[in-house]
């Protein structure tokens, strides 16, 4: 008989959860997932919930009631988990983790941020959920990074061990920007208008996009609207915009700048893995956009990343399905006496 184990990823509008299988498996990198493995998935609207143990339990009790009531639990979520206090940074949820798993009962349960689980993911993914942008090739067993625009930046890596992958939570997308053209150092001096430190993320986001084009119009002696992403991207793709065309090709190389660094600061010749709901919804745009030659532009170190190749993560539910690789490998390494 199947076992399952809680999963669940939360953000700061949804809080998704499922029933992942637990599996049997010899070594490591023996585990197989994928989505569809997944059990009675279920989103749930945050704002409906007082407390996430409210949420939870209300999931429990619906459709995951006909299955087994689960022993173990990893829940992903959009802020540090390295606490047993967890308050979250866009929601009004604020938890012990200790007293969540004796509420529900649980024997192990494990928070982990929602960038260790989108790493976490990448090993189970199918050719079909993910787009392969340049050339390259990933070489097995060498350390992954996974990055992308959202609502904010995130980052994390995924190395591997005779014990199973081996994950590093970072805030590696709150690093300083640094500009590569004149366009950029201009859109750079606009930023610190508006902020006493400009990060990656002030560019590389969904607000990353509203203050390029605010930068565009700011250095061409524009007046500086304020659209949002969404019609950014749309006056874009239209061609009903000028400074808009201009700021998505300048959204899509930085963003190629940045993630070649990240390759060579992880050394990520697993692959780099763009993740996140912005790049997705513009696809072939970005494919063809200067993304790939900018992040192979690393002078004296372009032979090291024109190897490593880059992807797109088109998968509907990453965060759920890193959770569940998490899940798995804890069990197989029998860590529960270290477990909160």
């Amino acid at each position: 008989m199947t076992q399952y184990g809680l999963i669940a990823d939360i953000g700061g509008t949804n809080a998704r959860f499922a029933l992942a299988p637990i599996k049997q498996f010899e070594t490591p990198d023996a585990l197989m997932l994928s989505e569809q493995e997944l059990i009675a998935p279920l989103a749930l609207n945050g704002a409906d919930y007082n407390s996430i143990l409210e949420a939870a339990e209300a999931y429990l009790e619906s459709i995951a009631a006909d299955y087994p009531r689960p022993d173990h639990a990893v829940m992903a979520i959009a802020c540090p988990t390295d606490k047993d206090q967890i308050t979250m940074t866009n929601h009004t949820w604020s938890f012990s983790v200790s007293e969540l798993k004796a509420s529900l009962g649980l024997v192990s349960l494990k928070f982990i941020n929602d960038y260790n689980a989108m790493a976490n993911a990448i090993p189970h993914m199918g050719e079909k959920e993910l787009v392969k942008v340049g050339g390259g090739a990933a070489v097995k067993g060498m350390p992954i990074a996974v990055t992308g625009p959202g609502t904010g930046l995130g980052l994390a890596a995924l190395a591997f061990s005779d014990l199973g992958p081996l994950t590093l939570e970072t805030e590696g997308g709150h690093a300083h920007f640094a500009p590569t053209t004149a366009a950029e150092i201009d859109i750079l001096k606009y930023l610190l208008t508006k902020y006493s430190r400009v990060s990656n993320e002030r560019l590389i986001s969904g607000m990353g996009l509203e203050n390029i084009y605010q930068g565009l119009c700011s250095s061409k002696g524009l007046p500086v609207v304020e659209l949002s992403a969404p019609e950014i991207s749309k006056a874009a793709l239209d061609k009903t915009d000028s400074v808009a065309e201009e700021a998505l090709a300048t959204f899509c190389a930085i963003t190629g700048n940045y993630a070649g660094d990240v390759a060579l600061t992880i050394g990520a010749k697993g692959g780099v893995y763009i993740t996140g709901g912005i790049v997705p919804r513009f696809i072939e745009y970005f494919k063809n956009s200067q993304f790939r030659a900018c992040f192979e532009n690393k002078a004296r170190m372009s032979g090291f990343v024109v190897t490593i190749p880059t992807y797109v993560v088109m998968a509907k539910q990453p965060g759920l399905l890193g959770a569940a690789a998490v899940l798995n490998h804890r069990i197989h390494n029998k860590q529960y006496a270290s477990l909160t």
